[in-house]
C-alpha cells in the first residue's frame, strides 16, 4: 500500500457523494465520472446501517430537502458491501483515492476488510469513542471533520490515535447550509500549531469558491465540498451540493491560490517543512496578497467576517446542535425500572431533535451492568440519574 500524506498548501480535493446514488450503482458510477472530470482527487462515500446512527424513534429531522424521517431514509440506504467494493475498483481503476465513512463498528470493520487507503470520521462522530477506537487501530491516515464540537472535544478524539497514524484534521460548520460568515477560517491557523497536525476544511456554504480558495491561502491540507448532479436530485444533501460546473469552478480556484504559493514551498514533502514554511515572512506575504485580492473582488467586510478571530468556538449556525447531532448513550429498547443494563440494551447513538441527549459515549463501560433507577424508555439518552 502506498504512503499516503496531508499537505498543508497542496490540498487533497475530495467530492461528497455521501448517498447521494440513492442505492442505484449506475448513479453512483454517473456521479463518480462527474466528479472526477470535475477535478475531484478523492471520492467519498458513506456506509449507512441506520441502526448504527438513530434510534427509530428520532421521528422527522430537517434537512436541506425538508423533514425527513431519517432513520427510514437510512435504512433505505443500506447497500451490500459489494456495492462499495464495486466503486473503490471503478475509482481506483482511474487512478484516483476511494473514501467512505463508516457510523459504527460494523460499517468500519466491513470497509477496513475493502483495504483502503485512507479513513474519514464525520464530525457528528468525532466523540464516538468506540468507533474511533476501532478505526485507529488501522493506523489507516484518517480525516477526522471537527464540526460541533470544542477543543476538548478535539483532543479527546486524538488521543485515540497513535502519533505514527497520520491524522488531518477539517474545520467544519454542522449546518446545511453553513454561512460563509461562520467559518472563521482564521482558526485553522490555530488548530494545525495546537494539535500539531495537517488541517483542512468541510464546507457546507453555499458559495462554491469563497471557503475553499481562503482555506486553502491559511494552509488547508483538504478541502471537502458535497458534490452532485443537480441540486434538485433527490439525495439527502443535494440542495447544498455543487453540481459539476460549480465544483470545476472550486477547483479552478483552490488551485490559481496553490500556484501562488508554489514557487516559495519547501522541496521536501512532508508535514515539519511545510507547517515551518507556514511560519515564515514569505508565506505571510503571499497569504495576505490572496486575501486582498479576493477582499477587492467580495469586499473587506465580508472577507473579515468569513476569515474570522481565529478562536475555537461553536459557531452560531450550529451552536444549538450541540448535544444532539453528537453522539451519547441511548437506550435501544424501554429498560424499566430495577433492570440490569446490558450490553445489548445501549448504543451510541446521535440524538437529533426529539430526543433528549444522554451521557457522553466515554461511560459506556460504566452503564453497562447498573441497575435502571427508573424506567428509560426506548431511544432516550440515558443520564446519571437514570443509574
Amino acid at each position: 500500500m502506498t504512503h499516503f500524506t496531508f499537505m498543508p498548501l497542496r490540498p487533497l480535493i475530495i467530492a461528497e457523494l455521501g448517498t447521494g446514488h440513492g442505492g442505484s450503482l449506475q448513479k453512483a458510477k454517473e456521479l463518480v465520472d462527474a466528479a472526477l472530470e470535475s477535478g475531484a482527487d478523492c471520492i467519498k462515500f458513506q456506509l449507512v446501517y441506520a441502526d448504527e446512527i438513530l434510534h427509530p424513534n428520532t421521528g422527522v429531522v430537517p434537512l436541506p430537502g425538508g423533514q425527513i424521517r431519517l432513520y427510514d431514509r437510512f435504512k433505505e440506504l443500506e447497500v451490500p458491501l459489494e456495492f462499495y467494493g464495486d466503486l473503490k475498483e471503478y475509482i481506483e481503476g482511474r487512478g484516483k483515492l476511494f473514501l467512505c465513512t463508516p457510523f459504527g463498528l460494523r460499517s468500519a470493520r466491513e470497509l477496513a476488510s475493502l483495504n483502503p487507503r485512507l479513513m474519514k470520521i464525520a464530525s457528528p462522530e468525532l466523540n464516538h469513542l468506540p468507533l474511533l477506537t476501532e478505526v485507529a487501530s488501522y493506523t489507516l491516515p484518517t480525516i477526522l471533520s471537527s464540526g460541533v464540537s470544542l477543543l476538548a472535544d478535539i483532543e479527546l478524539a486524538l488521543s485515540c490515535f497513535s502519533p505514527d497514524t497520520p491524522v488531518s484534521l477539517l474545520h467544519c460548520v454542522t449546518a446545511y447550509p453553513a454561512p460563509e460568515t461562520d467559518y472563521n477560517l482564521r482558526l485553522l491557523e490555530n488548530l494545525q500549531r495546537i494539535f500539531g497536525i495537517p488541517v483542512g476544511v468541510s464546507d457546507h456554504s453555499m458559495d462554491p469558491v469563497l471557503v475553499p480558495s481562503l482555506a486553502t491561502a491559511f494552509g488547508a491540507s483538504v478541502i471537502e465540498k458535497h458534490f452532485c448532479l443537480s441540486r434538485s436530485d433527490k439525495g439527502l444533501d443535494d440542495p447544498i451540493a455543487l453540481p459539476p460546473e460549480d465544483f470545476s469552478r472550486m477547483v479552478r480556484a483552490v488551485r490559481q491560490v496553490e500556484k501562488e504559493f508554489e514557487p516559495f514551498m519547501p522541496p521536501q514533502q512532508d508535514f515539519k517543512s511545510s507547517a515551518t514554511f507556514m511560519n515564515s515572512a514569505a508565506y505571510i506575504q503571499v497569504r495576505e496578497k490572496v486575501v486582498d485580492a479576493v477582499k477587492k473582488e467580495r469586499g473587506a467586510a465580508l472577507i473579515d467576517a468569513v476569515l474570522g478571530d481565529g478562536i475555537k468556538r461553536l459557531a452560531p449556525s450550529e451552536k444549538a446542535n450541540y448535544d444532539r447531532t453528537n453522539r451519547s448513550l441511548h437506550a435501544v429498547r424501554d429498560i424499566p425500572a430495577g433492570a440490569l443494563i446490558g450490553e445489548q440494551d445501549v448504543a451510541v447513538l446521535r440524538t437529533e431533535k426529539v430526543l433528549r441527549p444522554g451521557l457522553h459515549s466515554r461511560w459506556l463501560e460504566q452503564v453497562i451492568g447498573r441497575t435502571a433507577r427508573q424506567d428509560i424508555p426506548a431511544g432516550e439518552g440515558i443520564r446519571f440519574e437514570d443509574i
